[in-house]
C-alpha cells in the first residue's frame, strides 16, 4: 500500500521530453491530480486517471486551481503561450524549465508580482538521473520553493543558487553536458571501428565503458582527478593515449573553451 503524501494540484503546460519526463516522475511520487495543456496530438498519450490533457488554457476544467504551473514549453512560444496563465498569478508558484528565458522575461508575460521559480534541467531527467539547479525570484515563499524542489526531484537531484546569473554556465555544463558525453561514446565507438573491431562490438564496448564509468564515479568517494590516476599504470597503454591527449594542454584548452562559448550563447539568449 502506498503510504507517501499526495502531491497538490499541479498544471504542466507543455508535454514534450522534457515535460513527459518530469511527469513520469511525479507520477510515481503519487500526485493527486494534473492538467496538461498541449494542443499537439502526440500529448494525449499522457492522459490517464490522474491526468487530463487539454489542448489549451481555455479548456482548463472549472475549478481546476493548481499549487504549481510548470512551464515546459519551448522559448520561442513563450509569448504566445504564457499570457493566458497570468490569472494563476498570486496562487500558484511558476515553474519554469525553459531554456534562455529569465525570471524579469517570464514575469512581464505572467505577472510583475508572480512566483517564479527559474530551473535548467537536463536530459536524463528521462531515466530519474537528471540533475537539476533552480533559482528563485523574491515572490517565492518558503513553502512554494518546497514544492518546486519536491517537483524537480522527481527528474534526480536538485541544486539552487541564489544568483540567477549562474543559470548561464549551467546551461553551457550541465543542460548541455549529456551531449558531450555522448559525442565522447560517438568517438570512442568510431575509433574501435578505425582499429577493426566488428560494428556491434565497437557500440558495446564505447557505451559501456561510458556507463560503467560513469556508475563507478557515482559509487566512489575519490574525485574524477584520482579515478584517472588509478587506471592510469605508468608507461602503460592508457597513459600513451592521455599523452596524446593532453599534449600542450589542448583538450582542456578546447574544453574550456567550448564551455565559455555555451555560456556566452546563453547569455546572449537571455539579454
Amino acid at each position: 500500500m502506498n503510504t507517501s503524501p499526495k502531491l497538490p494540484s499541479l498544471l504542466l503546460v507543455g508535454g514534450g521530453r522534457m515535460g513527459s519526463a518530469l511527469l513520469a516522475g511525479w507520477r510515481e511520487q503519487g500526485f493527486s491530480q494534473a492538467v496538461v495543456a498541449d494542443p499537439s496530438p502526440e500529448a494525449a498519450r499522457l492522459a490517464g486517471p490522474d491526468v487530463t490533457v487539454v489542448p489549451g488554457p481555455d479548456e482548463i476544467p472549472g475549478g481546476f486551481t493548481p499549487a504549481a504551473i510548470v512551464l515546459a514549453v519551448k522559448p520561442q512560444m513563450a509569448a504566445a503561450a504564457l499570457p493566458a496563465y497570468a490569472r494563476y498569478a498570486g496562487r500558484a508558484v511558476f515553474i519554469s524549465i525553459m531554456a534562455g528565458k529569465t525570471i524579469h522575461a517570464i514575469a512581464q508575460l505572467v505577472g510583475c508580482q508572480a512566483a517564479i521559480v527559474r530551473a535548467m534541467p537536463n536530459t536524463p531527467a528521462a531515466v530519474r538521473q537528471g540533475i537539476t539547479v533552480a533559482h528563485a525570484c523574491n515572490h517565492v515563499t518558503s513553502g512554494q520553493r518546497a514544492l518546486a524542489d519536491m517537483l524537480l526531484t522527481a527528474a534526480g537531484q536538485v541544486a539552487w543558487v541564489e544568483d540567477e546569473g549562474l543559470l548561464d554556465p549551467v546551461t553551457a555544463i550541465s543542460g548541455g553536458g549529456p551531449a558531450y558525453v555522448f559525442l565522447l561514446a560517438e568517438l570512442l565507438e568510431q575509433a574501435g571501428l578505425d582499429q577493426g573491431l566488428p560494428p556491434a562490438l565497437a557500440r558495446q564496448l564505447a557505451r559501456q565503458t561510458v556507463i560503467g564509468s560513469a556508475a563507478l564515479l557515482a559509487a566512489s568517494d575519490e574525485d574524477a582527478a584520482q579515478l584517472r590516476i588509478n587506471v592510469t599504470s605508468p608507461g602503460g597503454t592508457t597513459a600513451e593515449a592521455l599523452k596524446l591527449l593532453r599534449a600542450d594542454d589542448a583538450l582542456p584548452k578546447i574544453f574550456r573553451a567550448a564551455i565559455q562559448a555555451a555560456t556566452d550563447k546563453s547569455r546572449m539568449l537571455s539579454a
